[in-house]
């Protein structure tokens, strides 16, 4: 599967709530959630047209779906479903749907190159799905100077990869980068074509499988590099605020449905994501979920990356030094909180 991410979800999370809380013609592989596409003409012509793929922080909108929850909170979505994960970002600036499910990063990246897109939830942080991941014989960051690292440029796991360099006192010119999609570049790894690689699950597991292969770092060493979000257009956002309302409770009550029913969450999960359970589980604690609370801070100013405007100026940077974005960035209009902030109010006064 060409994804994002594998489905990872914390297993205590669904336990606890306290842990509750990166291209093709987008025309040709827009999917309805469901097996059988014949229940499309189905959806109300009215209906969100929401896009995800599979990454942990994604996957309960299936649940949202299965449950009934988007029903119950009177908005209609027609789920739509990507095999591939830039392709819904395609989608999304195509204005093909009308939400998606995408990092923080790849929508910085999005309005650098023209998109009027607005985050106004956020799903998660990555805490350790993401990975760079290197041969026998690499046993510091500082030991990949002059070697061949792959990563698929311009994504999350590409400036995880800087990231770690940076913190060692090296740069982008210090390694031999090879771009390549994750699957490739998981696979040019394994094959012993490169020394190193930045992939999300589950090509991490995939890559884990050379001899003598480990992993170097992560997201979790990160915390707040990688955030993920539901992200609508501007025209949307403008023209249909009562059903981005009515998608953020759907999400929150969706979290609280998980925290009750863990053990029919995971099935559908896992289902969704085409794995075993027992494989799903694997990946715990790779993926926090935010909590309501954390979605209010998370929007606040701040001087490190667990602040969304804060992360939004690295990102920025980021795209500049790799040039992938010829100008800097306006990301002065891409948050927009009173989504959140109205179901806080809402849960207070219930």
């Amino acid at each position: 599967m060409k994804v994002r991410s594998l489905l990872s979800y914390c297993i205590l999370f669904l336990v606890t709530f306290s842990l509750a809380v990166g291209c093709v013609n987008p025309a040709v592989y827009i999917k309805t959630t469901n097996e059988a596409d014949s229940t499309a003409s189905s959806v109300s012509a009215n209906a969100v047209r929401l896009g995800f793929s599979a990454w942990p922080g994604w996957f309960p909108w299936q649940i949202a779906q299965e449950q009934g929850i988007f029903k119950a909170n009177n908005v209609p979505v027609d789920l739509k479903w990507f095999d591939g994960y830039l392709e819904s970002i395609n989608t999304l600036t195509a204005g093909q749907i009308d939400a998606n499910s995408q990092t923080l990063g790849d929508t910085v990246n999005s309005v650098a190159g023209g998109a009027d897109k607005v985050i106004v939830l956020v799903n998660d942080n990555s805490t350790g799905n993401d990975k760079v991941i290197v041969r026998e014989g690499i046993n510091s960051v500082a030991d990949l100077k002059g070697k061949k690292v792959a990563a698929e440029e311009g994504t999350v796991d590409h400036f995880l990869l800087l990231l770690g360099l940076k913190k060692a006192g090296l740069s982008p010119k210090d390694i031999q980068f090879v771009p390549l999609e994750t699957g490739q570049a998981a696979a040019a790894f394994v094959g012993g074509q490169v020394d190193a690689v930045a992939v999300f699950a589950p090509f991490t597991t995939q890559a884990l499988k050379r001899q003598g292969s480990k992993e170097l770092f992560s997201s979790k060493d990160f915390p707040g590099a990688i955030s993920d979000h539901l992200v609508v257009s501007r025209k949307f956002l403008q023209e249909n605020p009562e059903q981005i309302q009515a998608l953020v409770n759907s999400w929150f009550a969706t979290l609280d449905y998980m925290q009750k029913n863990p053990e029919q969450s995971y099935e559908i999960m896992a289902k969704r994501a085409g794995v075993p359970i027992s494989e799903y589980k694997q990946y715990a604690d790779g993926t926090r979920i935010f909590t309501i609370e954390e979605n209010l801070t998370a929007f606040q100013p701040g001087n490190n990356l667990n602040s969304l405007q804060f992360a939004a100026q690295e990102m920025s940077k980021f795209l500049m030094e790799v040039g992938l974005a010829k100008t800097q960035p306006d990301i002065s209009k891409i948050f927009d909180d009173r989504f959140v902030k109205a179901y806080a109010e809402q849960v207070k006064k219930s």
